[in-house]
């Protein structure tokens, strides 16, 4: 019996790189919203226009999910990417951050997550991602992180902004 075939398919597997699972995650959070003492504001016609800015940005991105907090300003983020590429809206929980962060990495599927300012750095932190500095509060709607995976595991954290509504991308 000759073994050499099936000791040359090992040595050529051996040095074929093998194709690993990768996936782009972007974590955002929401856009501008109604300063008032509702606890579920509307987006500002600013917050709808960043809104269609990060609908344009992330268009060619392959995203096959959309997640978001079960709030107004959220929602209204993730519609316009969503209704462009028809894909649902899903409600994550952002007080269940570390079983979503789980999820998300077993999924290794092209995903857009919407959150606060007080979820968003830490979701890309729980994820194995850098989350930077703070989100400021008052101001800072801009911030777009891309987490790149591969194998289940953050290969790279690299921080986009979204552009403003005075300035819509081409």
């Amino acid at each position: 019996m000759n073994c050499r075939p099936a000791v040359t398919f090992l040595a050529l597997t051996l040095l074929i790189p093998l194709s690993l699972p990768a996936a782009d995650i972007y974590l955002v959070r929401h856009a501008e919203k109604v300063q008032d003492d509702s606890e579920d504001p509307d987006l500002t016609q600013t917050g709808r226009q960043r809104a269609a800015n990060l609908a344009v940005v992330l268009k060619s991105a392959g995203i096959e999910k959309i997640y978001s907090s079960d709030y107004k300003r959220t929602r209204e983020t993730a519609a316009p990417l969503a209704e462009g590429l028809g894909l649902e809206v899903e409600i994550y929980d952002p007080k269940a951050l570390e079983s979503f962060a789980e999820r998300l990495m077993a999924l290794e599927v092209n995903a857009l997550v919407v959150g606060h300012s007080n979820t968003t750095p830490e979701l890309a932190e729980l994820m194995g991602g850098d989350g930077g500095t703070p989100i400021v509060e008052d101001w800072e709607y801009d911030r777009l992180y891309l987490l790149q995976t591969e194998n289940g595991h953050v290969t790279g954290t690299i921080l986009l902004h979204v552009p403003p509504a005075t300035s819509p991308p081409h």
